[in-house]
C-alpha cells in the first residue's frame, strides 16, 4: 500500500495487530484524509478527533498487554447519523432532530467497537432517509467522489462517499429500500444487505419502531473488499440484549450448490445496455470460478415492491407524514409525496392483505433459493443517476422509481442481497446484485468473492476537483 488510507480492512487489521503499524497512526492518517477530501465530498457531518484518536490508544494499549482488540483491530469505520452513538445527535438528516443526543450506543455502534473498530466520523443521509439521493436541508449535499455529476447514492451515500474516498475503510449503512445497496453500486463499491434480524438494532433515542422497519431495516457494511465485508459484517452480529428480534444464526452453514440464476430483467423492468452488459460479465467469471450459471426468470418482484411501499406509507398514519411537513425540506416532501401517491391510501384491509402476500412471496423466494443458490440480477435497471434527477418533475421520479425496483422488493421478501462493484461504463461505477437464502450471507460473499477476483479492487477516489 502507498498510503495508510488506501489500505483495506484487512491489511490495516493485520498491520495494528503485529505492530507494524499503530492504531493511532492509523487514525491519524484517516483523520488527514478526512481533513483533505471531505470538505470536497461532504461524506462526514460529525467529527470528533479526539475521540477517535482515545479509541486507537485503547487498541494499542490492549495489543500491549497481549490482548487480541477483534477483528476490526484499528480499522477506521464512519457511522451512518441515523442510528444512536453515544454523546452525538442521532439526527437522521433533520432540522428536528439536531439537538437529539444519544445517551448509549446502538448496537452495532457498540459491536464495531468491541470488534476492535476506531470510529472516525458520522456520515450523511437524506432528510428522513427516504431517498436514493444524499441532501438535507441540516448536513447539505453529498457529493460521489468519483464524479461530481451523479448521485452517491442513498440512504447511505455519506457511508459510501466516505468509503470510495479513503476517509474510513468500512462504511456503517442502512437498508430499507437499497440503502446500502445502491450507494456500493454508485461509488463502485461493495455493500451487504444481511437477512433482517441478523445485525441487532435498537435506537434510544427514538420510539421503537413499526412493522415495516421491523421486518425489513437492516444495518450493514460497505467496503472495497469482499473480506473486509465478511469481516465487518460478522463484527455487527455480535448479539445485544436489547433487540428481542435479534436472530443467533451461525455465520457459515453447510456445503452448497454453486448454482445460479442469471435474471436479466426481473419482471420485465427495463435494464439499460451496459448494466446488462455487467452482468453476462459477471455471469462469466462466475463460471469461470465452477459455478453453473442459467439464465431463468426469478420469482415476483413487483408485489413484493408495492408491498413495500405499503408497509411503509402505513406509517403515515401515525405521524410520519406530519414530521415531512414540520421538517419542510422541499425534496423529501416532492419524495414523500410521490411514493405516498404510488402506494395509494393504506388502510386496515390494505395492510393486512399485504403482510399476508408477503408470507406467500417469501415462500416462493424460498423455495426457487432452494434449486440456485444465488440469483443474479440488476443492482438498478440504469447506470448511477445525475444528481438530484428524482427531484426534477414527476416523470424523472417516475423513472427513478421503476430503475430501483429489485431495491425496492428485497428487503420485503426478507432475503440478503450483496451489490458487487465490477467496473466503470461511460464514466460511471457499475455492478451487479447477488440474492440469497435467508441466513446464507456466506453464499452471496463466496459468489461476490469469485467475481472480485477475476478482476479488479474497487480503489480509492481522489475527488478531481480538489485544488
Amino acid at each position: 500500500m502507498t498510503e495508510i488510507w488506501d489500505a483495506t480492512a484487512s491489511q490495516i487489521a493485520d498491520e495494528v495487530r503485529s505492530r507494524r503499524l499503530s492504531a493511532v497512526e492509523v487514525a491519524e492518517a484517516h483523520l488527514d484524509r478526512l481533513a483533505r477530501v471531505n470538505p470536497a465530498v461532504n461524506a462526514v457531518v460529525q467529527e470528533f478527533p479526539e475521540e477517535a484518536l482515545e479509541a486507537a490508544g485503547q487498541v494499542d494499549a490492549a495489543i500491549a498487554r497481549g490482548e487480541d482488540p477483534g477483528p476490526l483491530c484499528g480499522v477506521p469505520v464512519t457511522i451512518k447519523v441515523n442510528v444512536d452513538q453515544k454523546g452525538h445527535a442521532t439526527t437522521n438528516g433533520l432540522r428536528l432532530q439536531e439537538g437529539l443526543i444519544a445517551t448509549d450506543d446502538s448496537p452495532v455502534v457498540s459491536n464495531i467497537r468491541k470488534a476492535g473498530g476506531v470510529i472516525v466520523g458520522r456520515t450523511n443521509t437524506p432528510a428522513f432517509s427516504l431517498r436514493w439521493f444524499t441532501k438535507n436541508g441540516l448536513h447539505g449535499q453529498t457529493l460521489n467522489p468519483r464524479n461530481i455529476d451523479i448521485t452517491p447514492g442513498g440512504s447511505s451515500g455519506g457511508a459510501a462517499a466516505a468509503v470510495a474516498s479513503g476517509i474510513c475503510a468500512i462504511g456503517h449503512g442502512t437498508d430499507i429500500a437499497g440503502s446500502i445497496r445502491y450507494p456500493a453500486y454508485a461509488c463502485g463499491l461493495h455493500g451487504l444487505r444481511p437477512t433482517p434480524g441478523r445485525i441487532p438494532a435498537y435506537n434510544s433515542s427514538a420510539p421503537d419502531r413499526f412493522i415495516g422497519a421491523q421486518l425489513m431495516a437492516v444495518s450493514g457494511p460497505i467496503a472495497r473488499s469482499m473480506a473486509d465485508l465478511d469481516t465487518a459484517f460478522a463484527a455487527m452480529t455480535a448479539p445485544d440484549p436489547r433487540d428481542p428480534l435479534h436472530v443467533p444464526v451461525a455465520l457459515r452453514d453447510a456445503d452448497f450448490p454453486k448454482r445460479v440464476a442469471l435474471t436479466l430483467s426481473p419482471d420485465g423492468m427495463e435494464v439499460a445496455d451496459d448494466v446488462r452488459a455487467a452482468l453476462l460479465d459477471a455471469a462469466e467469471r462466475l463460471r469461470g470460478a465452477g459455478w453453473i450459471v442459467e439464465e431463468q426468470e426469478c420469482p415476483p418482484m413487483r408485489r413484493a415492491a408495492d408491498i413495500n411501499a405499503c408497509l411503509w406509507m402505513a406509517e403515515t398514519q401515525f405521524g410520519a407524514g406530519e414530521a415531512v411537513a414540520r421538517e419542510g425540506e422541499a425534496d423529501a416532501e416532492f419524495v414523500f409525496d410521490r411514493m405516498t401517491e404510488d402506494a395509494g391510501k393504506v388502510g386496515f384491509t390494505s395492510l393486512m392483505e399485504a403482510l399476508q402476500a408477503r408470507l406467500g412471496l417469501a415462500r416462493q423466494w424460498d423455495l426457487f433459493l432452494r434449486d440456485f443458490q444465488v440469483v443474479l440480477c440488476p443492482v438498478s435497471g440504469e447506470l448511477p443517476f445525475d444528481q438530484q434527477l428524482d427531484v426534477s418533475s414527476e416523470a424523472a421520479f417516475a423513472r427513478v422509481y421503476e430503475a430501483q425496483l429489485t431495491q425496492r422488493a428485497i428487503p420485503a421478501i426478507g432475503v440478503p442481497a450483496l451489490a458487487v462493484a465490477t467496473g466503470q461504463a461511460k464514466g460511471r461505477p457499475v455492478g451487479v446484485q447477488l440474492i440469497g437464502p435467508r441466513y446464507r450471507e456466506d453464499i452471496l460473499l463466496a459468489a461476490g468473492s469469485d467475481i472480485e477476483a477475476a478482476g479488479d479492487l474497487p480503489r480509492v477516489a481522489t475527488p478531481m476537483w480538489i485544488p
